[in-house]
């Protein structure tokens, strides 16, 4: 090999992955303002229903684009079926339900909370499952990242974290945390055949079927929401934005980069939630807010510079 290969090669493996980056990005931006949606509706429209009509609007809006794409790949997709099915449980099912259901019993703080278990939660399953390494480096970055949204959260006063009173909803947020750690890195081990197009399509579609069932049940127990004008609005937009969009940046950035990353750069998500209401609610940040929101973009800063000694290798399909 010339050393001019060599020096390709080497630069290859230390460059950093700037679309995965930009589409983790994309993805937590998106999420946050589902929270702020998904928290606006949570007395207008049960969870089930809301995460069943947020992915039959995603279904139907990429299924003119993904139909060929599917059908063509008919024969990978009845291969890795057992796959599909998991991942589309995990992600698309019981996820967000979960997220929904916990906001009925707790408060928002709350949930915030637990939510800063999820980067670390994704970083161990994928040490455990995939062997992806965990460096210094990326430690520090969780570290930062976590110790900001703590400090977000309890608003500059730490004390405040020691008098929050726990209820079920945590335990449910607790789960769907386990989930989306799961998901990201069942997504990250996505067989390379398999083109993103029709996976992302057939988790949809998977997940709504498995969705429709409790719909259904939850629909005979509480009866219809009502349709006004905040749900007519807000229902497409989840849909769109935080359903299709986010998803599917999310796992192009995981089948990129792998599932550490993206993860740590979830940690961004109330950093965007907070300057959203900033910008859009005219809710006010102070010094608290903004210590927090330096910390956590330094920690997935210095987490996005680490530096791989060898390539990603495709794993053999399943």
């Amino acid at each position: 090999m010339t050393s001019g290969t060599t020096e390709r090669t080497r630069r290859a493996r230390l460059r950093v992955p700037v679309v995965g980056v930009a589409l983790a990005l994309l993805a937590t931006l998106l999420w946050a303002g589902n929270f702020v949606l998904a928290r606006g509706l949570r007395d207008a429209v049960p969870p089930v229903a809301l995460n069943f009509w947020r992915w039959a609007l995603a279904t139907a809006v990429l299924a003119p684009f993904a139909v060929r794409a599917t059908v063509a790949a008919r024969h990978l997709l009845r291969c890795h079926l057992g796959y599909l099915a998991l991942t589309s449980f995990l992600g698309v099912a019981l996820f967000n339900t979960l997220v929904y259901q916990a906001g009925h019993s707790t408060e928002a703080i709350n949930l915030a909370l637990v939510a800063v278990c999820s980067p670390i939660v994704i970083v161990i399953l994928a040490r455990l499952v995939t062997d992806e390494r965990v460096t210094l480096r990326t430690s520090l970055g969780i570290a930062l990242a976590a110790a900001g949204v703590l400090l977000l959260i309890s608003e500059g006063t730490p004390a405040r974290l020691a008098n929050l009173d726990f209820a079920a909803g945590d335990l449910i947020m607790l789960l769907a945390t386990v989930a989306f750690g799961a998901y990201t890195v069942l997504v990250g081990r996505k067989p390379a055949e398999l083109p993103i197009t029709a996976f992302v399509f057939s988790t949809f579609a998977l997940g709504l079927v498995m969705l429709l069932p409790a719909y259904l049940l939850e629909l005979s127990l509480t009866g219809p929401f009502t349709v006004d004008r905040s749900t007519t609005a807000a229902l497409p937009y989840i849909g769109i934005f935080p359903s299709l969009l986010a998803f599917f940046a999310w796992n192009r950035a995981v089948t990129t980069m792998g599932a550490t990353r993206p993860a740590i750069i979830y940690y961004l998500v109330p950093v965007f939630t907070g300057l959203g209401a900033w910008l859009l609610l005219d809710e006010p940040i102070g010094p608290a807010e903004i210590t927090s929101m330096i910390l956590v973009i330094a920690g997935v800063s210095i987490s996005q510079l680490w530096r791989s000694r060898r390539p990603r290798t495709a794993r053999p399909a399943s």
